[in-house]
């Protein structure tokens, strides 16, 4: 196993450093820069600008130099935790980031709770009780869930809230909140505004896991190992518990590996219409800007959670399904 950490810590340091490569590449790829944005907007306000000021703003921002010249620069720093300077808010990325980084866990990781907590119990009773009231109630939930937009549920929930209890329930925290430090009041306010955000985005991944864990369970179920155990007499909630659910739980918690960086972005545009302070709407600001190096530090923060959220993956599948083991070769 320790071989194994190894090997995948090794794999992952040489694919961030070429996701880093293609990262600023891309941020690259669209014509302009940030430069293009910020003087289109000084245009706009009808600002004079002159060959001094724009060669100034160029050396300023370090855009100057050659695109190979940029990217090691911009790489090193990286590796120092230097992530740069935001071009469109004029301040350290590290703070910009930091300051929803808190929220989107805090958001993401309830989310995700809320789902499994949900998710597997329905998923597993579905299946047990295939073609019953419930099961047909799960079946048209999971296609309502997955076929309804979120920003459409986002929009209905907003408006429901709004019309019968004349709650506001946009943002994450009241107004006079906002801006205040951090107490107990305010942690009760947070509390308060959860539950729509939770719906919207939960709404979809429980209705996924539904879907996989009955058609995983069914499968389990029909399988000779557990009709060899029924006709030894044992319990049914013993037989279920032991054997085919945690067979049947192996394809979700593969989705670890995208789940994190998915908690952490979260729907941007559910985010956008819910005045969600995460990194999601962040980093669409950052791409419109061609805020390079705010973009890049967003991209990369989520390469690495998906490679980290790979190896989470492997882990638990090693712990929970003894049948997969890792560095030791199939026997002929």
């Amino acid at each position: 196993m320790a071989r194994y950490l190894l090997r995948r810590v090794a794999y992952m340091v040489m694919l961030l450093i070429l996701l880093s490569f293609v990262v600023f590449v891309i941020i690259q790829l669209p014509p302009g820069d940030y430069l293009t944005t910020y003087i289109a907007t000084l245009e706009a306000r009808r600002i004079p600008i002159t060959e001094s000021l724009l060669e100034g703003l160029r050396e300023q921002y370090g855009l100057d130099q050659p695109l190979h010249v940029q990217y090691l620069k911009w790489a090193g720093n990286f590796l120092r935790g230097d992530m740069g300077d935001s071009f469109s808010q004029n301040r350290d990325v590290v703070k910009v980031i930091s300051e929803r980084l808190a929220l989107s866990v805090t958001l993401s990781i309830s989310t995700l709770i809320l789902v499994y907590l949900i998710a597997v119990p329905i998923g597993i009773y579905s299946a047990t009780h295939p073609h019953s009231f419930g099961d047909y109630a799960a079946t048209v939930f999971g296609f309502l869930g997955l076929a309804t937009p979120n920003f459409l549920l986002a929009l209905i929930l907003m408006y429901l809230a709004f019309t019968y209890f004349g709650w506001s329930p946009g943002g994450l925290f009241s107004r006079e909140y906002m801006s205040a430090a951090w107490s107990f009041a305010k942690v009760i306010d947070l509390l308060k505004h959860l539950p729509i955000p939770l719906i919207v985005i939960g709404t979809a991944g429980t209705a996924e896991i539904i879907r996989i864990l009955r058609a995983s369970l069914l499968d389990e179920l029909s399988k000779q190992y557990v009709i060899t155990a029924r006709s030894k007499g044992m319990q049914e909630g013993a037989i279920l518990f032991k054997y085919p659910v945690r067979v049947a739980l192996n394809p979700i918690i593969s989705t670890v590996g995208y789940l994190l960086p998915a908690i952490i972005s979260g729907e941007t545009l559910t985010a956008i219409v819910l005045s969600l302070p995460t990194i999601g709407p962040l980093l669409l600001v950052a791409l419109r800007a061609q805020d390079m190096y705010l973009a890049g530090a967003i991209v990369m923060l989520l390469g690495a959670l998906i490679l980290v959220g790979n190896l989470i993956s492997d882990l638990l599948l090693a712990t929970v399904d003894p049948r997969i083991r890792f560095g030791v070769r199939a026997q002929a």
